[in-house]
């Protein structure tokens, strides 16, 4: 699969975290109705702070996010960043929280992702798209 436009993605990125903080949490489009989440990274390479909108599930009240990025034949840059710096922070309707990353090990990964698919079967096509294992991340908040 060819790998998404950065500048369109960006953009477009821009306009779901402002409708996002501007209706708490909410979007609307192709969105509307997702659960959806805010992810402030530091960048691998830059160490700038990095904003990205994701979505998220709630598997065993674990928050879980997929670096699915469209079933691309790379990973998303958020991705690479927690690899470098787990520690981020998470904006969820109004709230926000510091967490820590966890990369899920393969047998796990392999356990969530088919539950994952069972509720989000669009994630299996992502998968289908590519030949990279797309990567699963726990975010557990820091009290």
């Amino acid at each position: 699969m060819q790998i998404p436009d950065a500048e369109a993605m960006q953009a477009f990125n821009r306009t779901v975290v402002e409708e996002f903080r501007s209706n708490g949490g909410k979007v609307g489009g192709q969105f509307e109705g997702a659960d959806l989440l805010l992810l402030t990274t530091t960048g691998a390479k830059s160490r700038q702070q990095r904003l990205t909108p994701l979505a998220y599930l709630r598997i065993d009240g674990r928050l879980i996010i997929i670096g699915s990025y469209a079933g691309a034949d790379i990973h998303p840059a958020w991705v690479h960043n927690l690899r470098a710096y787990p520690r981020a922070k998470v904006e969820l309707g109004t709230t926000s929280f510091d967490v820590i990353a966890f990369e899920l090990p393969a047998a796990e990964r392999d356990e969530i992702f088919s539950r994952i698919i069972s509720v989000a079967p669009g994630f299996a096509d992502y998968q289908a798209r590519t030949k990279r294992v797309i990567p699963i991340f726990e975010l557990q908040r820091i009290r």
